[in-house]
């Protein structure tokens, strides 16, 4: 015989299965086992396995010989979406018995007048246990052995269970016994039921649903409206094929976020440009903190290190192994962007975010990059691959299984990531559906990677190349045609470049520009953009009397004004999309201001923290005004784009409008429109 201990998950009182106040657990229909009422908050692991489900308030352990343990803190707490728990562990990990692996807080539950009752169940009972014997009731602490389980002495390695396109039987059979899809309202999901809210519950089939192949029992949840059938592990595929065949109109509301349709623009250009631009904030918005505090340490760090311009407070070397150090502090969020946006567009458009961060990492790979550019091999300098062609003026500097290709560089755009994060999606499903069980944990990461990572790399990264030259060619034109024209052209709309990456093409020109006669008339008005997007943000810090958006919109002027726009731009100002505009009018007079007086500058360093860049080097050619101009466009530049937004683009009221798009069918939607 096989015996197995399993452990109390938490410190409280242990009670009988059959004292649960819940049908469903009372009655064994998950399996046999105990529940603890808590009174500690951690949380250990019951027994040794791998974590094969993991949701909020439950999460599943599996032993090799079979035994399926589930741990479910809480009735109903799925309502609370996961907010009074934290967890370190991951699914396809392995833990041991005792390991703390998370935390809840009882007294949210409690606020929430919800039951912290907390139960452990061995969902595959029926196959593999021969035996329970479980401890008289009494006070346990977490890691005290409770139940000793014996196992049956012929088991299988994988419990036979639907799969593949058994699934679409099975949800259709399940569709049909809740009374039909007319019958539908709503459906959502926790770690072991499916939750459908319907029209008429008295229409559901009780027995012949709980008969069908798949399905451990049915229970009508009448507190919150909801018919329950039970399936344990494999509810997630389940659920996948019921809302396959019901419709994405019936989803939880969990996979969307709360979209109103009654706001969104009935033009489908705008629409899918929303679409685009929420899913992009969205990604954003988790990481805004991080690079608002990279941007202001590199700005602090401009001015420490600047000897010549400010003398009084210099006291780091530029030269120093001190400065480097830091600098890459500060610009670590944004070098690796692809990697931290990766995995938060992930989260939002309900990918693998782990899948999705590892092809963010590929496409910053020190190798990778050094593909197309000077790198060491050896402990020597080896030169870029030579192109081996081109296509419409766009370089094909690589090739790929003999497919000639262009590598762009992709450290600090996040377009081609979130795309990576849409299309991993329907990848990642289609092989859940098709691959066996065995099998999933490593062909399903594997194969997610090399097909969505090759798309990146084949079609995405030179489309954005290819549309970056057009631009730079278009810019390059306005630049020897009108100066002032083009100043109020790019002053206006260089930002809107800026959202989807496309911006980096513009970066040679301005090299060249300084390469050959030592200023940028360029890059003057690019610098313009940048202090525009900071000055709509400080606006909405001056209007705003939320203080958790207040804090962020001075952070992100702050940011804006050190020469990193992300956390204004992302945080707020697209996020609140009239600000953005407003703010974009405040760009196009700076624009203007720097094209009607010739304004030269003179280095790279951007926005307001750059304006030594605008002083006149000795022996350069400029106007011995320059430096004024540039104060009297930046004042221009910040009173227009602050007045803008502060009356016409901001108020607090549209805090409480905005609406994302449906997290998982952005891109989608963007596309079919």
């Amino acid at each position: 015989m096989n015996n197995v201990e399993i452990l109390a998950p938490i410190t409280g009182q242990l009670i009988a299965l059959s004292s649960v106040k819940d049908n469903v657990f009372s009655r064994e229909v998950m399996g046999k086992g105990f529940a603890i009422i808590p009174t500690g908050q951690e949380i250990v692991a019951p027994v040794d396995g791998e974590v094969i489900a993991l949701q909020g308030h439950a999460f599943g352990i599996k032993q090799t010989n079979g035994l399926e343990v589930l741990t479910h803190v809480g009735l109903e707490t799925v309502t609370l979406n996961g907010k009074p728990y934290s967890w370190s562990i991951k699914v396809g990990e392995m833990v041991h018995a005792g390991d703390v692996i998370g935390h809840v807080d009882l007294a949210q539950i409690a606020a929430a007048n919800l039951d912290a009752t907390t139960m452990v169940v061995m969902t595959n009972t029926d196959d593999v246990v021969e035996h329970v014997n479980i401890l008289a009731q009494s006070t346990v602490n977490m890691g005290q052995s409770v139940a000793k389980v014996t196992l049956k002495k012929v088991q299988l390695t994988e419990v036979a269970s639907p799969t593949g396109s058994q699934y679409e039987k099975l949800a259709a059979d399940i569709i049909a016994g809740v009374g039909g899809k007319q019958n539908v309202v709503k459906v959502i999901h926790c770690i072991t039921r499916l939750r459908f809210y319907l029209k008429n519950h008295e229409l559901a089939d009780d027995q012949g649903i709980s008969q069908l192949n798949g399905v451990a029992g049915v229970n009508y949840a009448e507190s919150l409206g909801q018919y329950q059938v039970v399936i344990g592990p494999a509810v997630t595929d389940v659920y996948d094929e019921v809302i396959s065949q019901l419709g994405d109109g019936v989803a939880d509301d969990s996979a969307k976020s709360n979209n109103n349709t009654d706001s969104a623009s009935k033009n489908p250009i705008i629409r899918g440009f929303q679409a685009i631009i929420g899913t992009i904030t969205g990604s954003m918005m988790p990481i805004i903190g991080l690079l608002a505090a990279g941007g202001m340490l590199n700005g602090f760090l401009s001015l420490f290190s600047n000897k010549a311009s400010f003398p009084a407070i210099y006291f780091i070397d530029s030269a120093s192994s001190t400065f480097t150090i830091l600098q890459s502090m500060a610009m670590a969020p944004f070098y690796f962007l692809p990697i931290l946006v990766g995995f938060s567009a992930a989260q939002q458009l309900k990918s693998d975010p782990f899948v999705v961060a590892a092809i963010g990492a590929f496409l910053v790979k020190p190798e990778f990059i050094g593909i197309t550019n000077p790198h060491v091999v050896d402990g020597k300098l080896a030169e870029p691959a030579k192109a081996v062609g081109s296509l419409f003026g766009v370089s094909l500097n690589a090739t790929f299984f003999g497919l000639p290709i262009n590598i762009p560089s992709y450290a600090y755009s996040i377009f081609p990531i979130i795309f990576a994060a849409w299309l991993a999606r329907p990848v990642g499903n289609w092989l859940k559906k098709h691959l066996p069980l065995v099998l999933r944990s490593i062909f399903q990461p594997l194969l997610t990677l090399l097909v969505v990572g090759a798309v990146v790399l084949v079609f995405v990264g030179p489309a954005i190349t290819l549309l970056s030259q057009g631009i730079s060619t278009i810019i390059n034109w306005l630049l020897h045609l009108n100066y002032p024209l083009s100043g109020l052209i790019i002053g206006g709309l260089y930002q809107a470049l800026v959202i989807f990456g496309l911006h980096w093409m513009v970066v040679p020109l301005i090299a060249n520009e300084i390469a050959q006669t030592g200023h940028s008339t360029l890059n003057a008005i690019v610098n313009f953009t940048m202090i525009a997007q900071g000055a709509g943000a400080l606006a909405v810090w001056a209007k705003t009397k939320i203080p958790s958006l207040k804090g962020l919109a001075g952070a992100g002027f702050l940011s804006a004004m050190a020469g990193i726009t992300e956390p204004a731009m992302y945080g707020i100002n697209l996020k609140y999309g009239r600000v953005f505009w407003m703010a974009n009018i405040g760009g196009a007079v700076g624009g203007l201001i720097a094209g009607l007086f010739n304004l030269n500058m003179y280095g790279f360093t951007g926005s307001l923290i750059g304006f030594p860049s605008f002083a006149v080097p000795k022996g350069q050619a400029g106007s011995a005004n320059n430096m004024l101009i540039f104060w009297v466009a930046a004042i221009a530049t910040i009173a227009v784009a602050f007045l803008m937004v502060y009356f016409f683009g901001f108020k607090d009221t549209d805090t409480q409008q905005i609406k994302t798009v449906e997290k998982k069918n952005a891109f989608k939607d963007a596309v079919k429109k």
